[in-house]
């Protein structure tokens, strides 16, 4: 007994230290509270619900973004025809996921912060990040949130119709490109052997690689997403290595300056691998910890199933 409630203890205390959770710290006296101060500079942050969002979840959607007083926010809906309009999607979509974005001095970078991760399936935010750098979106926080189980791809089309409104001008076949990208990266997350962090990995190093040398015919593009490939040591079929160069191809096409946000994709690069080093944790980690979980759950009910046999 003494030894399962040191493990729950145990438990516990990783489930804090992985989901980032940390004892209350009290704010020195005098401290301001700035979290609703409007930056005249900037602007206020915009919020982009979907249109599909009932009353009631749309307020829920507004809690999870902490939208705490509306007046000191811009909102809009985002619609299907939207996501016809921005990426020639489907006018018939259904728009639950939605965004707020709030803009950064520049050279601040992007931030994405997915706020309902269980709601959020397919998507991550280094996924969003780099998508949104392809589609030229730069220095800002960006939080995404759904109330319902959804794959992600529609807060893209919030973002822009956000940046759109603003005045600020978007390539539309960059956004186009982007929301390509998107679709690339979710469909290779489910291929054997790969998983999302290893996806948004290989996007970026094959990104940083064209930046660094610039590539003017499609066979050294085909070279670098072979390079990267080999030295990511993933393996993929044919059509897949072929619908990855098909796609930097376009992006080499539309002449996308990735030296401009080098230092933007270096911190996608290291953001993984800086979390797993300042937690000490070694490559084998995640695996270690899903055999924990499963001997604590087991624990755990043989002890319930004891008290009732």
């Amino acid at each position: 007994m003494r030894r399962f409630w040191k493990k729950l203890t145990t438990a516990a205390l990783l489930i804090g230290l992985i989901t980032g959770i940390a004892l209350p710290v009290m704010a020195a006296e005098g401290a301001n509270d700035k979290s609703e101060s409007i930056n005249e500079k900037l602007g206020v942050p915009i919020v982009v619900y979907g249109d599909t969002l009932s009353n009631s979840q749309k307020q829920e959607v507004r809690k999870l973004l902490e939208v705490k007083d509306p007046d000191n926010t811009e909102e809009y809906n985002v619609t299907g025809q939207d996501i016809a309009n921005y990426i020639d999607g489907d006018p018939n979509s259904r728009m639950y996921s939605s965004a707020k974005i709030t803009r950064e001095e520049k050279g601040k970078g992007l931030t994405i912060n997915i706020v309902t991760l269980e709601n959020i399936t397919e998507v991550t935010s280094e996924m969003y990040a780099n998508a949104l750098l392809t589609a030229g979106v730069e220095d800002a926080t960006v939080d995404v949130a759904s109330p319902v189980k959804v794959s992600g791809h529609s807060a893209l089309t919030g973002i822009y119709k956000a940046y759109d409104v603003q005045g600020a001008e978007l390539d539309k076949e960059r956004m186009q490109l982007a929301d390509e990208e998107l679709d690339v990266s979710t469909d290779l997350a489910k291929k054997e052997g790969m998983n999302q962090e290893k996806v948004s990995e290989l996007m970026t190093e094959i990104k940083k690689a064209i930046a660094e040398q610039d590539p003017a015919t499609k066979e050294e593009v085909e070279q670098i997403v072979k390079e990267q490939l080999d030295k990511l040591q993933i393996s993929l079929s044919d059509q897949d290595r072929q619908m990855l160069t098909n796609l930097f191809e376009k992006m080499r096409d539309l002449n996308i300056d990735f030296d401009k946000v080098k230092n933007q994709l270096e911190d996608i690069a290291s953001t993984v691998k800086n979390k797993i080093d300042e937690l000490g944790l070694d490559p084998g980690f995640w695996e270690k910890v899903g055999n924990f979980f499963r001997e604590i759950f087991q624990m755990i009910g043989n002890f319930i199933k004891g008290l009732f046999s």
